[in-house]
């Protein structure tokens, strides 16, 4: 394995048209991914449901993920939260105004 760093605040684009998913690192049992968010939503007829769980923690802006159970939270810089494998969410809000960075930890 090789020792590689970087900054996850460096190379943020002042305009987004799509959402941005950048995998950091990946081994067997964990993947770790910057995301991008700019106004941007999850696809308005589709949730995440995922093999993995998911830790998710908002670096910069803040965003709204909605439950398949009917439960919303909406995470600001510095919040948290972990998603057990399949529990169905998706994006319903970021910031229009503002990047979010999202750094998400999938593990098995």
């Amino acid at each position: 394995m090789s020792q590689e760093g970087g900054n996850l605040f460096k190379a943020i684009p002042a305009a987004l048209a799509d959402e941005v998913f950048e995998e950091i690192v990946s081994a067997e049992t964990v993947r770790i991914e910057r995301i991008l968010s700019h106004g941007h939503t999850s696809p308005e007829n589709g949730w995440y449901d995922q093999e993995e769980h998911e830790w998710v923690i908002v670096l910069q802006g803040c965003g709204r993920l909605a439950f398949a159970d009917g439960r919303e939270v909406e995470l600001a810089a510095g919040d948290y939260l972990n998603i057990p494998a399949h529990m169905r969410h998706k994006v319903v809000w970021t910031d229009p105004d503002a990047v979010t960075l999202w750094l998400a930890v999938f593990y098995r």
